[in-house]
């Protein structure tokens, strides 16, 4: 996996996704009895797992370990907390259900000693009489907190009233013994405090009284976590509401089994101290140990489902470490990007593209996003880090954070691709983009400088693509379909205006001047759905060459976070079959589909090339937490027929093979030479004569095809090693 350096700091977690909203529990996930981390990201509704390793001795660091994912429900939304339930020191789940019920998995040994968690409760339900009953409804808006609240062993829930949103409801366990999930409605007066919808860390105390007059500012998402603050033996609360950038402490006046909260023991600025965590909205507090010396530590977060408020997400985790030796905690702030320092993380919706930028014959990456706070404003721009490694050991360099100076533009969602897009031999930067006033569409930079040199791009260079319309959630992938030596065009879209579907294809019009034009031939290319059979949203499309035969390949990935493989797209018509069991599960050993979140609105990206030297090309997918993942070949995906071999007929000749700087063409009279990497892509593009010499320079080491269209149509290809 390459290595991503900021500055003089090498990122040890730099391909681990990022982190928006996520919410934490500790868990031992190998059985070493260290305390690992369960991540629940609510944006993205994806699972996060990280093992709690030894480095350089007797420090500890945390190493991201995504093969622990697996081993949870794919159908969490909302909310998931560990706790342990049944007292056999292995955290069990609890998580948001359909319909507001609480599901509770029980946290098992399978046949080969590693975890899982098997469902026991689709529905826990509180029982007082026979005609007060009912399932224990938990918002989804809100965060409950499930602890052991008047301290009998036994977890208990605390929730917001659901008829009122006002009202601390105490679910006590009633069972007979830890293990059990029976329960009564102790009080729907918790701690008799009243939240005031209508204020941040609103709240009024004792029974008759009555918060102010409501306004249309807030709703009523809670978040909760109860402590003990003082170390006075009772649960304290800490909360936060949406809307809200304040996080509040209330201190139990009162007893475990009859809380009392005061406004003498209100905290308005959560944690008392220099650094409060009051500039995060809608805050949501978690205890966990992160800092490895068995206490527990505070983490905030946002509660958010979607970035509505467009506030940077790239220090959305603020870590307070317990500095108190014993008694009650001592929260003293750290960080305010717990684990996301060390990653790659552009706030979010990733999306990478792999090119040489500086013909040094290594791929650099750029990474745009969905938008970020750049000079107090919400935008998006182009990150660049310069690959200094070498050819088998790439090292990607932060070099600039608005490469091209795209913020100026006010554009949002940006997606960049690299494509020769006007014949001339030389990668051009195409990209998706939003403007200000909400319009989508296709933009692009031609390069200036020749084939083989250091790309020239330049922002006044900028220019819109024709023929594409304001098609929402573009995402552009380029492919000759029709052969005709000039880039097609597939772009995913949300866009509604057509009776088609999500995926497009457009064709370059041959021979236009100036501005390029694209036209509709398409409008359901491949007929893709989801699983379900349905439409995917934000499905983002990339053409490369995935199973070796030297013909494109589709990829796909949309916001059911799963990539679907199509083999050969040129040769496929009507509705395209996918494949996707795509990757690898070390626990299972197995090949599964992707699990990259779930969320409505989700947006993922895809990219490749090959980065290590190997010939084989390496898979990035962007990620709506900010991050993106890495992931190389373990196997080529068998296509249900055997490889097509490469025709290499004798009328084509490329020579010498090796080569180096240039190549000889020697074909039977005038034709359209091509030249594509393992991804697929076309590199370079020139209209040939026998004997021509082609120009190769700048390309990286590896393996290449070459593909001749003669004017009668014929077609051959050469593999050629480039030195």
């Amino acid at each position: 996996m390459a290595k991503v350096v900021h500055g003089t700091d090498t990122m040890h977690l730099a391909w681990a996704g990022g982190l928006n909203s996520p919410q934490f529990s500790n868990i031992d996930f190998n059985q070493d009895g260290q305390n690992d981390l369960f991540i629940f990201d609510r944006i993205s509704r994806r699972v996060f797992t990280y093992l709690n390793v030894a480095v350089h001795g007797s420090q500890r660091q945390w190493q991201y370990a995504p093969e622990f994912e697996a081993i949870f429900p794919q159908d969490i939304n909302s909310w998931a907390l560990l706790r342990d339930y049944d007292c056999d020191n292995r955290p069990d789940l609890f998580a948001h259900g359909g319909g507001g019920d609480v599901r509770v998995y029980h946290n098992e040994l399978d046949a080969n000693g590693q975890l899982k968690f098997q469902l026991v409760s689709n529905q826990l339900r509180y029982y007082n009489t026979s005609i007060n009953n009912g399932n224990i409804f938990a918002s989804s808006y809100d965060l409950p907190a499930i602890e052991d609240v008047d301290g009998d062993g036994k977890l208990d829930l605390l929730l917001l009233d659901f008829a009122t949103s006002n009202y601390f409801t105490w679910y006590r366990n009633v069972s007979p013994a830890c293990g059990g999930l029976d329960f009564k409605i102790e009080t729907s007066f918790w701690g008799a405090i009243r939240a005031c919808a209508n204020n941040c860390a609103g709240f009024v105390f004792g029974s008759g009284v009555s918060c102010p007059p409501a306004r249309p500012l807030h709703t009523s998402g809670y978040t909760l976590l109860m402590l003990d603050l003082d170390d006075d033996g009772d649960q304290d609360l800490i909360t936060g509401h949406d809307e809200c950038h304040e996080l509040a402490s209330l201190t139990n006046a009162g007893t475990p089994s009859a809380a009392r909260m005061t406004a003498a023991g209100l905290n308005k600025a959560f944690p008392a101290g220099n650094t409060p965590a009051n500039e995060l909205i809608f805050p949501a507090a978690f205890s966990a140990d992160v800092t490895f010396d068995g206490r527990p530590d505070l983490l905030v977060s946002p509660a958010l489902f979607s970035n509505a408020h467009q506030e940077s997400l790239r220090q959305s985790v603020w870590l307070y470490e317990n500095t108190a030796a014993t008694g009650a905690p001592a929260f003293t702030f750290r960080q305010p990007d717990f684990l996301q320092q060390q990653m790659l993380e552009v706030s979010e919706a990733a999306a990478p593209a792999l090119t040489d930028m500086d013909a040094d014959g290594l791929p650099d990456l750029l990474i745009g996003n969905g938008g970020d706070e750049v000079d107090g404003r919400y935008r998006a721009s182009l990150a660049y880090y310069h690959n200094q490694g070498t050819a088998t050991n790439p090292l990607f360099r932060r070099a600039a954070t608005d490469y091209l100076n795209l913020s100026g533009q006010q554009f949002t969602n940006l997606k960049p691709v690299f494509a020769d897009l006007n014949q001339d031999g030389a990668l051009d930067l195409a990209f998706a983009a939003t403007t200000a006033g909400g319009s989508t569409s296709l933009y692009y930079i031609l390069n200036t400088a020749a084939a083989g040199q250091p790309l020239a791009l330049a922002a006044s260079n900028l220019q819109q693509a024709g023929g594409l319309a304001n098609l929402p959630g573009l995402a552009p992938t380029f492919i000759d379909i029709d052969a005709d030596g000039y880039l097609d065009l597939l772009i995913g879209t949300n866009a509604a205006s057509a009776s088609g579907g999500s995926l497009r294809y457009y064709r370059q019009q041959p021979g236009s001047t100036g501005v390029l034009q694209f036209t509709l031939q398409n409008e359901d290319f491949g007929q893709i759905r989801t699983a379900a059979s349905t439409r995917p949203i934000n499905l983002f499309p990339l053409v490369l060459d995935l199973d070796g035969d030297a013909a494109p390949d589709l990829l796909t990935v949309d916001n059911t976070g799963v990539v679907q493989f199509f083999s050969n797209v040129r040769s496929l018509s009507g509705a395209f079959t996918p494949k996707t069991d795509l990757f690898y599960q070390p626990l299972s050993k197995q090949f599964a589909v992707s699990r990259f979140g779930t969320a409505s609105q989700l947006r993922l990206a895809l990219a490749a090339a090959d980065v290590n030297g190997d010939a084989v090309p390496e898979l990035l997918v962007g990620q709506e937490n900010g991050g993106v993942q890495s992931f190389r070949i373990r196997q080529r995906p068998a296509t249900g027929t055997a490889t097509r071999p490469v025709q290499e007929p004798q009328w084509l000749q490329v020579f010498p093979n090796p080569a180096v700087g240039a190549v000889q063409i020697i074909l039977p009279g005038q034709g359209q030479i091509m030249v594509l990497d393992v991804t697929g892509r076309t590199v370079r593009t020139v209209r040939s004569t026998s004997g021509q010499p082609l120009q190769i320079s700048g390309l990286a080491a590896g393996v290449y095809v070459v593909r001749a269209t003669l004017a009668d149509g014929r077609q051959a290809v050469r593999r050629l090693l480039v030195r």
